[in-house]
């Protein structure tokens, strides 16, 4: 009928449709291709293996989780060049030494069991290793799912780092849960934890500096069961979400004007702002 067009037929004036559509279909064609998606399996494979890197968690794990959900359902070479691309890059961030000279902006956690050294007296060491070993995985699956790094265990505690302040108080929050979830014997341990945001030095695989010890002297002061953090990771993290309460707080080499909250989740419809700032 005159004035009606074939299905495919392109719009008048409408030049560029065929070829590109011709071209989405050979990019299509190519993807799926059985020599090429073999091809870039191998380059995958060849590419430095695909640890977790905490230093770039949150990112690069996003971008392989959405590389991985991409039409998994069929081959495609793009998606396995894709992922052998993160895998480099991911190495490379690995390999790169960090520069003591320049302090990386960071909110350090601490944590630690309150009275345990006085239950771990009492009991073998095999129930002391059993504990520490569950406690410590408890705290490292929370810490890496909420981005941050494990910097290291410290015996009955350990020391973590974040870029997201608020990341770094929902991890605090749900390590001290899960922590009072274990139990070894006659044994329920609780978690006390710290934060403080400041700029630590890398050296190495550990971070130093002051604002380290600075929140290492902050987890020294919580309770059972308690986080709490500086003024500079609320100012970083922000107090919408949480009730806060100014604590009183003194301690050997930490500035004396440097103020101290308790940080609890906000978990009812008050106004946000906390309280006792």
């Amino acid at each position: 009928m005159h004035g009606q067009r074939e299905p495919g037929e392109p719009a008048p004036g409408d030049s560029g449709a065929v070829p590109a559509r011709r071209s989405d279909g050979l990019l299509a064609r190519t993807d799926s291709s059985a020599a090429f998606v073999r091809a870039a399996q191998l380059a995958r494979r060849l590419a430095p293996e695909d640890l977790p890197s905490a230093r770039g968690a949150g990112t690069l794990d996003r971008l392989t989780r959405v590389i991985e959900d991409t039409n998994p359902e069929r081959p495609s070479a793009m998606r396995e060049l894709g992922l052998a691309s993160v895998a480099v890059w991911r190495s490379l961030l690995r390999r790169r030494p960090p520069d003591p000279s320049r302090p990386l902006p960071a909110t350090i956690l601490f944590t630690d069991l309150v009275d345990f050294s006085r239950w771990a007296l009492r009991v073998g060491d095999d129930q002391v290793l059993a504990l520490i070993g569950e406690v410590n995985r408890v705290c490292e699956e929370t810490v890496r799912a909420r981005g941050g790094q494990v910097v290291k265990t410290l015996g009955d505690g350990m020391m973590a780092v974040f870029v997201d302040g608020q990341q770094a108080i929902e991890a605090a929050h749900e390590a001290t849960v899960a922590v009072s979830a274990v139990h070894l014997a006659d044994y329920r341990p609780a978690l006390r934890a710290g934060l403080h945001t400041g700029a630590p030095r890398a050296v190495g695989d550990d971070f130093l500096g002051v604002d380290v010890n600075i929140a290492a002297r902050v987890c020294a002061a919580a309770g059972a069961g308690e986080v709490l953090a500086s003024a500079t990771t609320l100012e970083v993290a922000g107090v919408d979400h949480y009730a806060i309460r100014r604590r009183r707080f003194r301690a050997k080499g930490v500035p004396r004007e440097l103020r101290v909250y308790r940080v609890l989740p906000r978990y009812d419809d008050r106004p946000p702002g906390g309280e006792g700032r």
